[in-house]
């Protein structure tokens, strides 16, 4: 589906080489990945356990001026809102599934907010699109799951196409995330449903040639973009 957005390519961390986090950021960056993307998983809300803002900081360290993506997989994201503000976090996305603040998502859209950074909303594929459509016309971004949080290395699941044409026909400008499986062979299914923020793990570091993968995501996403 045709779109204006940028098409933006987000590297997951999480398939990086985890002792040399800095160097492969620094990498990515410079075969001109846009965002640096980091999954912060609590081992509660997923099974798994992953960075926290200990991480985030010293890789904003790092690089000063790097657009860190955080994907919050976390039962209770209001706790985390002013340690990932402080640890240099761009933007928050949380998932609707989890536990709001009193308020509800409306007030934790506004905590995000208030802290100074990009807001973003994730729902995991069980979940109907349309119980994000009260919140999408506050928010920065949607996240589609192509694959059950919490894993690193899962197949790409088509059946979440529809939810991004969803998205994309009724909210054109809206950057549209997608993240799970994606790689070379699922950019163009992601990219003609109206995906426009891509998020890639093994595809790019498991392959032999990174630059290559980036440059295929990206080329998929500005198919399908208008002037």
């Amino acid at each position: 589906m045709s779109h204006s957005c940028p098409a933006l390519i987000a590297p997951s961390l999480l398939s990086c080489d985890l002792a040399n986090i800095a160097t492969d950021a620094k990498q990515m960056l410079d075969m001109g990945a846009d965002w640096l993307h980091m999954d912060i998983m609590d081992g509660h809300f997923v099974p798994n356990l992953s960075f926290g803002p200990p991480v985030i900081a010293s890789l904003r360290e790092a690089i000063k001026d790097a657009y860190i993506d955080c994907h919050l997989m976390v039962s209770a994201p209001f706790k985390w809102v002013a340690p990932m503000k402080k640890a240099g976090c761009t933007s928050f996305t949380f998932h609707l599934e989890s536990e709001m603040p009193e308020g509800g998502v409306p007030a934790m859209i506004e905590m995000v907010k208030d802290a100074g950074m990009k807001v973003g909303m994730v729902i995991k594929p069980g979940t109907p699109i349309e119980n994000l459509d009260p919140f999408i016309p506050d928010i920065d971004m949607v996240l589609i799951m192509t694959v059950e949080p919490g894993f690193s290395g899962q197949s790409f699941m088509a059946d979440m196409m529809p939810k991004i044409k969803y998205l994309r026909s009724n909210y054109p400008n809206l950057n549209i995330q997608v993240d799970g499986g994606v790689s070379p062979s699922t950019i163009d299914a992601a990219a003609e449903a109206g995906a426009n923020v891509i998020v890639a793990a093994s595809a790019i570091f498991g392959s032999d040639d990174r630059q290559g993968v980036i440059n295929a995501l990206r080329a998929g996403v500005e198919k399908y973009q208008t002037e």
